[in-house]
């Protein structure tokens, strides 16, 4: 058999499913399945074919999901619609469109959209519609049966919907009580944490930071203490061997783990200052009881306990400290029996060696903790470095450090402030940058005098503010008396330094508590010491560019920054078919000003033009000193009477202007000349020789005037005539 054969044969057997489909569906429409009587020989070699091509297509995804290969949509549509067919076949012979068999179709419908993905069951759910609508119309009955269709489609739709809602419905149970289980197990480990001070500090529904060790460090301390538990209670024959933890506020006591013979040890929270364990806790020694004892209070019920052996956890931690001599109590380790066989010393000295293990474990995690901590701690530092290194404008360090801060801890305010001082040495700070909540959006370009608030104090004297929770705090003043920020339960206002010089600060702020603890604090004022850097980087960078591009009396752009302006902007007005408008203009009879008044104020002349050049030109104008007493104005997207309205709009603002000088006011006017590209030219040299020829048109004609082109030829023509 060629190969070419055996193809044409396996694209045959794909295809034969469907075709045998088609060729059943066909004879259920036009009634050939409508009474049992009338089923003959054509009839069976059709279900036998149609039973063959389910039984294909079933072994065919046996095997894929045997191979671990999904099935095509076409393929499971084929498989359903299959099915389907085989089920009208089945059901019609019994009584036709009144089969009482017809609900088989509609819990196969309810499989089928159960089984199948979304939308090959609502094309299943379609195709069922379909078959009854053409049974009906082949048979006639559209019109006189109707409601029976009516009714068929309806529990076709009303099973497939009803399925898939519950299988939804199920799920999201599920997936419900999965997020349940999550927050339980987050709870149990996040307080088993606590107890064992590891330095977890995030809610019971919050994620943690790097919660993967949190979890195996809890998991690591409940065994290390399961285990010798284990020894004590074979070496020491107890009744009951129990870890009881101390609270937070160390006023009640947890049972944490514990090998014994009763049920009835209290699994809730107790109070730590009665019975033995308050007496044990306050000597902070062993004791040990025999015979009739009261004050047993780690039993829910009366227990007949007749021996008992109490030792408190002390972590030595800082011991010989003013005011921790002797080390912190943390619980203690309890030892009973009901047989009244008295503890020994070997007992004693076995029960506190079992203790001082159960705080080794401890303490054995926690130093891991501070080890994690310290590399994270250092990984974020040279990060920080890294990225504020690579930060070259202002606007990249203030984002920066606002997203390297929101990456120690959750925030809800970020903000980067500035201190600014004037020539006169008047301070003022100014919100330069605000990430976090969108109602805080409206700080960013806040400008504040220096005054008694947080931010201007933690940058007076470099400290960290507030010191106190702000909670405490009844009207806490941040940034001035008129901004009130509200919502927020966690704020510090970590002060910015480069070198000596204050930059300015950071405040954080969040609405939960505990948000900016004493590791989040220390972060943070790293990256504050590294944003201080790159924003003098940054500004010196800015200033030494606006050296190379300005001028340095004016602070106008210089002559070799406004050529290339110019150049983009022609450029742009020549693929965009637009226009653009030069004035070149100076300062009439300034040569007898400086003469007369002295070159300081012919200095303090230009800079004054300059300033009401920038007043009265639009923003997107190019304003520069093209030389001497010289000025260029670049006007995108203007024509020449636009030019014109603008170059009398500063010629007048100069003309009323009184500058004064040491020998009284004085005034000072401009002659302006106005090109427009491409009108006049589109070289641009010919553009500034004609408007050159305006400037000196205007010289010739008494000063203290703008002309155009077109007025300049329109009064040589004039003059020519005369």
């Amino acid at each position: 058999m060629s190969p070419g054969f055996r193809r044409a044969l396996r694209r045959c057997g794909r295809f034969l499913p469907a075709v045998v489909g088609v060729v059943v569906a066909a004879a259920v429409v036009v009634g050939r399945f409508s009474r049992l009587d009338e089923l003959g020989a054509l009839q069976g070699g059709l279900l036998l074919a149609l039973l063959a091509s389910i039984s294909v297509l079933g072994l065919r995804r046996v095997r894929r999901v045997a191979d671990a290969q999904p099935s095509t949509w076409w393929e499971e549509a084929e498989f359903g619609a299959l099915l389907l067919v085989a089920a009208y076949a089945v059901a019609l012979p019994a009584g036709g469109v009144d089969s009482p068999l017809y609900p088989v179709i509609y819990l196969l419908m309810a499989f089928l959209v159960g089984f199948f993905p979304p939308r090959v069951g609502l094309g299943l759910t379609g195709f069922a519609a379909a078959l009854d609508l053409a049974i009906f119309a082949a048979a006639g009955a559209l019109g006189s049966r109707w409601l029976t269709l009516a009714s068929h489609l309806f529990f076709l739709v009303v099973f497939a919907a009803l399925y898939r809602l519950v299988g939804l419905a199920q799920r999201a149970e599920e997936n419900a009580s999965g997020t349940l289980a999550e927050r339980a197990r987050r709870r149990q480990v996040a307080e088993r944490a606590r107890q064992y001070r590891l330095g977890l500090h995030a809610g019971e529904d919050e994620p943690v930071d790097n919660e993967q060790w949190v979890t195996a460090a809890v998991k690591e301390v409940e065994e290390a203490v399961g285990n010798a538990l284990e020894v004590a209670e074979c070496a020491l024959r107890t009744h009951t061997v129990a870890v009881f933890l101390l609270s937070a506020d160390d006023r009640r006591l947890l049972l944490h783990d514990c090998r014994s013979l009763a049920d009835d040890v209290i699994r809730e929270p107790f109070e730590a200052h009665e019975g033995i364990a308050g007496a044990v806790l306050k000597r902070r020694m062993p004791m040990r009881l025999c015979g009739e004892i009261k004050g047993v209070t780690w039993y829910a019920g009366r227990k007949g306990v007749r021996s008992v052996l109490a030792v408190p956890l002390i972590d030595r931690r800082g011991a010989g400290l003013p005011g921790n001599e002797e080390g912190f109590v943390r619980g203690l380790l309890v030892a009973d029996r009901l047989e009244p066989v008295p503890f020994g010393d070997d007992d004693e000295r076995l029960l506190a060696a079992t203790s001082r293990e159960v705080l080794r474990a401890i303490e054995t995690e926690r130093v891991m903790g501070f080890i994690r901590r310290a590399r994270d701690e250092k990984e974020q530092f040279y990060a920080a470095i890294e990225e504020l290194n690579r930060c070259t404008k202002i606007d990249e360090v203030l984002e920066t450090t606002l997203r390297l801060a929101n990456g120690v801890t959750p925030l809800d305010l970020l903000a980067f402030t500035t201190r600014n001082e004037d020539e006169e040495g008047r301070v003022e700070h100014r919100v330069e940058k605000v990430a976090g909540l969108e109602k805080f959006a409206q700080l960013e370009g806040l400008v504040f005098p220096d005054n008694n608030g947080f931010v201007a104090n933690a940058i007076r004297h470099e400290v960290v503010l507030p010191g106190r929770e702000l909670k405490l705090l009844e009207k806490p003043l941040i940034f001035d008396a008129s901004t009130v920020v509200r919502g927020l339960l966690s704020l510090k206002v970590v002060p910015i330094r480069a070198g000596n010089e204050p930059i300015g600060a950071l405040v954080c702020g969040a609405r939960r508590r505990r948000a900016l603890d004493a590791d989040a604090l220390r972060m943070l004022k790293v990256i504050a010491l590294q944003a201080g850097e790159a924003f003098l980087r940054a500004r010196l960078f800015a200033q030494t560019e606006r050296m190379a591009t300005t001028d340095g009396l004016t602070g106008l752009l210089n002559h070799r920054t406004f050529q290339a302006k110019f150049d983009e902007e022609i450029a742009r007005a020549a693929r965009n078919g637009r226009k653009v408008s030069l004035i070149l203009t100076d300062i009439d009879h300034f040569k007898s000003i400086n003469d007369t008044y002295g070159h300081a104020t012919g200095d303090a002349v230009l800079r004054g033009v300059a300033k009401i050049l920038l007043r009265c030109a639009r923003s997107t104008d190019v304003v520069a000193r093209y030389g001497g007493e010289e000025f260029a104005i670049v006007l995108p997207e203007t024509d020449m009477a636009g030019g014109k309205i603008i170059a009398e709009r500063i010629r007048e603002a100069v003309m009323k202007h009184e500058f004064q000088t040491e020998l009284g006011p004085l005034k000072c006017t401009l002659s302006l000349g106005i090109a427009t590209y491409p009108d006049v030219s589109e070289l641009k040299h010919e553009l500034f020789e004609k408007t050159d020829q305006c400037l000196y048109h205007c010289k010739r004609m008494g000063r203290n005037r703008s002309t155009t082109v077109e007025e300049m030829r329109r009064s040589e023509q004039e003059e020519h005539v005369a």
